[in-house]
Formats: C-alpha cells, sequence, structure tokens
C-alpha cells in the first residue's frame, strides 16, 4: 500500500513539474524587449524625455537625450507614449512577433494649445504710473538676488564680518609658523621702510583699528 502511494506522489510531483516548465516556457516566448526612439513627425527630430507606459501595468520609462528608449513587455501589450507638447500614442505589440527582441520607431505629433485672451492696456494716467515707476518695491528675482551676493564688495563686506571657522584659523597659524621657519637662526627683516606694510598701517589707521573702545 505504502509503495503505490509512493508512486501516485511521484507521479504527481513529475506532472506539476513538467506543467510549471511548460507554462514558465509558455511566458518566456511572450516576453519580448522593446528597443525604440521617439521622433517629430514633421522633422524626424529626436523627442528627449518622453514618457513610454506599459498600459494597465503601472510601469514604464522615459526616453533619454537622443529619443532612444528601451523596454521589456509582453507580446500584445500596449505602449502608451507621452510628452508635453506632443499628442499620446498609443501602440500594441504584435503578437507574432519571431525572438524576443524588437525594434521600432515612434512618431509624435506635435499639439496645439489655445490659451485664451489676454488683453494690455495703458496705466490710467501718466502720474499714477510716474509714482508707481519711482515707489513701487518690485521684489528681485533669484538672478538678481545671485547677481548682488556675488558682487565684489558684498564678499568684500562678508570677508571682514563674518569671523573665521577652524580650517582658516588652522591656515593662518601654519603660515605664520612657515614665515617664521624661513628666517629661524636669524633676526627678521625689518618692515620700517617696506611700502606695502605703510600702506596697511595707513589702511588701518583710517579704519579704526587703533581706537580704544569706550565702554
Amino acid at each position: 500500500m505504502q509503495l503505490i502511494l509512493k508512486k501516485y506522489i511521484l507521479s504527481a510531483l513529475i506532472v506539476l513539474v513538467a506543467c510549471t516548465a511548460y507554462a514558465q516556457g509558455d511566458d518566456d516566448d511572450k516576453i519580448v524587449q522593446i528597443n525604440g526612439v521617439t521622433m517629430t513627425a514633421d522633422s524626424l527630430r529626436a523627442v528627449p524625455n518622453a514618457v513610454i507606459m506599459l498600459k494597465n501595468h503601472y510601469r514604464g520609462t522615459t526616453s533619454n537625450q537622443m529619443g532612444v528608449f528601451s523596454i521589456v513587455a509582453y507580446k500584445g501589450d500596449t505602449l502608451e507614449f507621452s510628452h508635453l507638447g506632443f499628442r499620446k500614442k498609443l501602440y500594441v505589440i504584435p503578437e507574432n512577433i519571431e525572438g524576443s527582441q524588437f525594434s521600432m520607431v515612434q512618431l509624435m505629433v506635435q499639439d496645439t494649445f489655445y490659451l485664451s485672451e489676454t488683453v494690455i492696456r495703458p496705466y490710467p494716467t501718466r502720474e499714477e504710473f510716474n509714482y508707481a515707476f519711482k515707489y513701487w518695491d518690485i521684489p528681485d528675482d533669484r538672478y538678481e538676488r545671485a547677481r548682488k551676493n556675488t558682487e565684489a564688495l558684498m564678499l568684500r563686506a562678508l570677508a571682514y564680518s563674518i569671523p573665521k571657522d577652524g580650517g582658516e584659523h588652522q591656515s593662518a597659524y601654519q603660515n605664520m609658523k612657515a614665515q617664521r621657519a624661513v628666517y629661524y637662526g636669524q633676526q627678521p627683516p625689518s618692515n620700517l621702510f617696506n611700502p606695502l606694510s605703510w600702506a596697511e598701517f595707513y589702511e588701518a589707521w583710517k579704519r579704526g583699528d587703533f581706537k580704544k573702545n569706550k565702554r
């Protein structure tokens, strides 16, 4: 009885493995890799960053700067191509493709947008326009803010006002030690007749570095 049961279980396992292998082989035959290019229909220029989605599968890819894309799908699936300024396109992958590779060129047609009418009117009076031109405070855009933050006077003011960090203090200390090491064992030269030192002294005197702090 046990021998018959073992033969029955073994036969069932063999049939199950065979069915699984057949089903897996059938699925492998349906898988295809799509390699393609998205281009404009009128001038045959590449359409970069186009979105290619597998309809009803919630996965997809995008084309690169040359319009080239690659995606793995099943035969019979539907590819949906979309891009801002172009009409959506649907492409059904043929089921009679031979092999597992397929190449295609998808042409995208530009879409036309119709905007609502805009009427530009002059300012009511010349006096109101002059007042707005003189006194209205228009905020700076990002380009103007970046220009102000990188101008020479602003950078110089920040260099004087912002204290040094640990790295800058360490660098200044190392430079001082290196300068002292140059004249190690001898008398360093005097800056009494150095015009650069006098210029630095004059600038410090104008800044008020030698004034006593009044408490």
